[in-house]
């Protein structure tokens, strides 16, 4: 939270007692979200939590940061692909390096620069 000093326990693996402080603490300090889901969801997720050997909360937070993270990374290739932002602009957008958004810009098989400006590219020349 803004303005809070961040709390990290000195002696985590000597003092138990200090780690579940530590524990308390960061579970404190976020904000709770809740939502309903379909079962077909609900089972998947169930799957997913075997899987991963997760608790729910973990899981879903996981699941969560995952999913907004691809939905950052495709608003920022869509963006540059439509030229609203700079190649700089839109890896900041998607959290990236520069380099990072290239390749990913690369693997999408996006172009690099769209019709019109090529065409006037190649007229200039």
């Amino acid at each position: 939270m803004p303005g809070q000093p961040i709390y990290t326990p000195t002696n985590a693996r000597t003092n138990p007692a200090e780690t579940y402080e530590y524990i308390v603490h960061i579970a404190n300090a976020m904000p709770t979200i809740s939502t309903r889901v379909p079962d077909d969801l609900e089972a998947e997720l169930e799957e997913y939590l075997e899987s991963e050997r997760l608790d729910r909360s973990t899981a879903v937070r996981k699941l969560l940061a995952e999913g907004l993270d691809d939905w950052r990374r495709e608003r920022a290739l869509d963006r540059f692909a439509d030229g609203e932002v700079s190649l700089t602009k839109a890896a900041e957008l998607a959290d990236l390096s520069v380099w990072e958004f290239a390749r990913l810009i690369e693997e999408s098989d996006r172009p690099w620069v769209s019709g019109d400006h090529l065409e006037a590219d190649l007229d200039d020349l």
